[in-house]
């Protein structure tokens, strides 16, 4: 983040830091949801065949673990690049 838009946070009066963090506490809740959900629609479709019982069979829930670690992983590893290029620190790749 810019060092000076961090420096102008800083000289807000103490009511507008706390209408920033209410805010930033509402997209964080936001993208949570947003990711939650993408990822049960994705794995569900992906994964779930068959509607002749109230639980998963063995590999539909072998397959929804799976795709959720894979997303989560991913999205880990996004939200990582995406701060490194936010700080303007290189990316690596770790593979």
């Amino acid at each position: 983040m810019d060092k000076n838009i961090v420096g102008d946070i800083d000289n807000l009066p103490e009511e507008d830091k706390q209408r920033m963090s209410t805010m930033v506490k509402q997209l964080q809740t936001r993208d949570s949801l947003r990711l939650y959900n993408s990822l049960v629609e994705k794995c569900f479709n992906n994964c779930v065949s068959t509607f002749y019982r109230s639980a998963l069979n063995r590999g539909e829930e072998t397959c929804v673990v799976r795709c959720a670690e894979k997303y989560l992983r991913l999205s880990s590893q996004v939200g990582i690049k995406f701060s490194d290029i936010n700080q303007g620190a290189p990316t690596t790749d770790k593979q």
